[in-house]
């Protein structure tokens, strides 16, 4: 099976012949419509997406196969895939999500904090969503070299010097 990579979602119907909104996470926010075929997780393949506006944080979109707006209204809140070596290579310094999903966190010391349970972006700036053993509630660290000075791929591993008393119970 291809390895994918979350590029999008749709967030429902654009008027009524069909269109949807598109929010994309790719760095260029355009270049979604170049990654196809987009999938879902239900495996729905769209080996087609055309632009054809933009919206308020987003683009409007054709999309093969969606053809009224009860077919775009059945599509609200859909991530879309692309498959992972049609995604460009990123500099040393710079990660996909997916990358960094199930890394194990430790601190400075050498001490296990947690690991990566997702990446959220909050418009200000990625933050770390860690999974702590023990705990009912994540912890939020900011994706910053401050705070994150080395994400270790190979190892699964990274290294967090997070804000005093972050991690405290």
């Amino acid at each position: 099976m291809t390895e994918t990579v979350i590029v999008g979602r749709i967030g429902g119907s654009f008027g009524v012949k069909g269109e949807v909104r598109i929010k994309s996470f790719c760095a260029d926010p355009q270049d979604i419509a170049d990654y196809a075929p987009l999938t879902t997780e239900d495996n729905r393949v769209f080996a087609q997406m055309v632009l054809t506006g933009q919206t308020n944080g987003g683009f409007t979109a054709r999309l093969d196969g969606v053809i009224t707006k009860e077919d775009a209204d059945a599509l609200r809140n859909v991530d879309l895939y692309a498959p992972r070596d049609a995604l460009p290579t990123l500099p040393d310094d710079e990660y996909y999500y997916t990358d960094l999903v199930g890394l194990t966190v430790v601190d400075t010391g050498g001490v296990t904090l947690g690991t990566v349970a997702r990446v959220v972006d909050h418009g200000a700036g990625d933050l770390l969503d860690i999974a702590v053993s023990g705990r009912s509630e994540t912890v939020l660290l900011p994706f910053t070299r401050a705070a994150v000075p080395t994400v270790d791929l190979t190892s699964r591993r990274i290294v967090a010097d997070p804000p005093d008393g972050l991690f405290d119970a």
